[in-house]
């Protein structure tokens, strides 16, 4: 459950930050040499880091929680 609303969310931060870095990246062409300020490759490489960190930052905490004893979390509490 908790992966899945991450992967949810990991999508729409995606696709908006693709939609605002799209336009960006004609603003940074000046800067920019020997690569498109279009590259495919480092849009790709920095959406693929991006969702490492994620599915990381979520599966080690959910697994964790998993192996928990409800009752004895509840008691805590």
């Amino acid at each position: 459950m908790v992966m899945r609303e991450m992967l949810l969310t990991l999508i729409v931060g995606l696709a908006i930050g693709f939609a605002v870095a799209l336009p960006a990246a004609s603003l940074l062409q000046p800067t920019l040499y020997q690569v498109s300020a279009l590259d495919g490759a480092s849009f790709l490489v920095s959406a693929l880091l991006l969702a490492a960190v994620a599915i990381l930052a979520t599966y080690i905490p959910a697994r964790r929680a998993a192996g928990a004893d409800p009752l004895e979390a509840l008691r805590v509490q």
